[in-house]
C-alpha cells in the first residue's frame, strides 16, 4: 500500500535524527530553557527579521492554536475563521473547550478576505452588542486546508482590516514551508512578522518528529504566555528536543528543501490528473492535491493507495485528497500517475 494520506506519516529527516542522536546524552535544563532552544529561537528571529519577537516551541498544531487563541482572548471574545479552517472543523472543538467561540464564515477557496471579516463584524454588531460574542481575532492558515495560498497583497489587506476593527491577526503555519516554495507565492517569511500579531512555523508536517515554532510579534500578547503553555498542557519537560530538531531544520535551508520536494511531487500528480481529464476540486499549488473521482475509481484506488476523502461532489463523485511529504518517493508518484 502506497500512502498519500498525509505529510506526517514518516518519522523525521535523517539530518534531524542524526542531530538528536549526537546530542542524546548531553544534559540540559528542561522546559525549552536550554541552549538549543535559545539558538533555534534566535535563528527564527533572524529569519523573520523580528529581533524583539518571543519564540515558543509547541508540540503540534492544535495545541499551538489553542494556546495562542486562549492567551489572546478574554472570556467573551471569539475568533473569526473560514468554515474550512482547521480550528473550525479539525480540532474537536478545542477552541470552544477553552471558552471561545469560532465565528466561521464561508470562504470558497479557503481564504478569508477583508469583505468576509467585515461581514462577520456586521453580524456581530461591530462588537457593540454585549449580548453577543465579540470577535477579537482573525485566524488564517498558509497554506489553507484547500492547499491555497495567500498573496502579499491579500495578507496586507487582512492586516489593515484587523487594525481597523482592533482585531489580532493569527496565522497557522503548519504548512507554511509548502506555501513559501509554491509556484505563484510572493510572500517571504519576513512578511508574516510584518503583518501578523502571531504566527507559527510548522515542523511536524515537514520532516520533524514534532514541533511548531510560535512567533509572537505583538507586545500585548507576550506577557505570561509560558503560563498559558503550562496551563494548557503544552510545557514539554524535554523541551531541548525542540531546539535540537529546529537547529537542524533551519541549517542550510533544509526546511525549505524538504517542502520543495513535497510540493514538486504533489504538482506532478496535479498536472497528470488534469492532463488525463480529471477535475481538481481546488487549485492547490502546494503539497496537497484534491482530485474529483468517481466511486468506481475510488474503489480501484483503495486497493493500492491510501488517501482521504475531502468533500462530496455529487451522487457519483467525491473529492479525494492526496498529500505528498518530504519523504514521498518519485516511484510512488509514478505509480499513482500510471493508475489515473
Amino acid at each position: 500500500m502506497i500512502s498519500f494520506r498525509n505529510d506526517y506519516s514518516e518519522g523525521a529527516h535523517p539530518s534531524v535524527l542524526e542531530s538528536l542522536s549526537k546530542h542524546n546524552f548531553e544534559t540540559t535544563c528542561g522546559y525549552s530553557m536550554d541552549p538549543f532552544c535559545q539558538q533555534a529561537a534566535d535563528t527564527v528571529r533572524k529569519l523573520t527579521v523580528c529581533p524583539d519577537a518571543d519564540v515558543h516551541f509547541i508540540v503540534g498544531g492544535t495545541l499551538a492554536n489553542t494556546i495562542v487563541i486562549s492567551a489572546a482572548l478574554r472570556p467573551w471574545e471569539g475568533v473569526i475563521a473560514a468554515t474550512t479552517g482547521h480550528i473550525n472543523v479539525h480540532e474537536t472543538g478545542a477552541i470552544e473547550s477553552s471558552g471561545h467561540k469560532v465565528c466561521s464564515i464561508e470562504a470558497p477557496d479557503g481564504k478569508l478576505t477583508p469583505a468576509l471579516v467585515r461581514e462577520v463584524m456586521r453580524i456581530h454588531c461591530d462588537g457593540k452588542d454585549e449580548h453577543m460574542v465579540l470577535p477579537r481575532m482573525v485566524y488564517i492558515s498558509d497554506a489553507t486546508e484547500l492547499g491555497t495560498i495567500y498573496t502579499k497583497a491579500e495578507l496586507a489587506a487582512l492586516h489593515d482590516v484587523c487594525r481597523e476593527y482592533g482585531l489580532y491577526l493569527f496565522l497557522d503555519g503548519a504548512r507554511m514551508p509548502a506555501a513559501l516554495v509554491a509556484e505563484g507565492n510572493d510572500l517571504d517569511i519576513t512578511d508574516f512578522g510584518k503583518y501578523c500579531d502571531a504566527f507559527y512555523i510548522g515542523g511536524t508536517k515537514n520532516g520533524l518528529l514534532f514541533g511548531e515554532a510560535v512567533v509572537i510579534t505583538n507586545d500585548d500578547l507576550k506577557p505570561h504566555f509560558r503560563n498559558m503553555i503550562k496551563q494548557r498542557g503544552g510545557m514539554f519537560a524535554k523541551g531541548f528536543l525542540f531546539g535540537v530538531q529546529f537547529c537542524a531544520y533551519f541549517k542550510d535551508g533544509l526546511w525549505l528543501d524538504l517542502a520543495r520536494h513535497a510540493v514538486t511531487q504533489a504538482q506532478r500528480i496535479a498536472k497528470a490528473a488534469e492532463e488525463k481529464g480529471y477535475t481538481l476540486y481546488a487549485k492547490s499549488p502546494t503539497n496537497q492535491v484534491f482530485i474529483v473521482l468517481s466511486h468506481e475509481k475510488i474503489a480501484e484506488f483503495e486497493k493500492k493507495f491510501a488517501f482521504e476523502a475531502f468533500g462530496h461532489v455529487d451522487d457519483e463523485h467525491e473529492a479525494m485528497r492526496f498529500v505528498c511529504s518530504w519523504a514521498t518517493k518519485e516511484e510512488s508518484v509514478d505509480a499513482l500517475i500510471a493508475s489515473l
